[in-house]
């Protein structure tokens, strides 16, 4: 019984590790960019991705609408990366803050995928385009702060 106890325990310490989130990215139940192929937004149309065309790269799962996109990622995942592990670029250039996004709201800036919270007439895009070059700075730092 005792045997049976400490497996038992070993393997429930071994799914938590295994399915653990990183606390630093924006994921809805371990689903990252809430199921938006994050290629598809470098072809400047995001769609959701597909079940089924899953791939989980750092502890992350992320869709693809197609098999094309999810090979570019596989590739080179860096690249397709939102900025700020996915929460409001404004936010985290204004206050610093981990705020959840609008998938349809972005920005492709020097080749980098940027998201914003876009609800209830508060559009932070706008915001951020307003005084980009300050907020982006400020999130820069506020992010590496976050992450030491």
């Amino acid at each position: 019984m005792k045997k049976l106890l400490s497996w038992l325990i070993l393997l429930t310490l071994i799914t938590g590790i295994a399915t653990a989130q990183p606390a630093k990215l924006n994921l809805e139940k371990g689903i990252a960019l809430e199921g938006y192929d994050a290629v598809s937004y470098f072809h400047n149309e995001p769609v959701k991705g597909k079940k089924e065309l899953a791939l989980t790269w750092q502890g992350a799962v992320y869709y693809f609408s197609d098999k094309t996109n999810q090979a570019a990622f596989r590739k080179n995942p860096e690249k397709y990366m939102p900025q700020y592990g996915g929460w409001c670029a404004y936010a985290m250039g204004n206050t610093g803050e981990k705020v959840t996004v609008d998938p349809e709201t972005y920005k492709i800036i020097d080749g980098r995928l940027y998201l914003y919270y876009n609800h209830l007439f508060n559009n932070t895009l706008k915001l951020w385009n307003k005084d980009e070059q300050r907020l982006k700075r400020n999130a820069d730092a506020n992010w590496q702060k976050l992450n030491q």
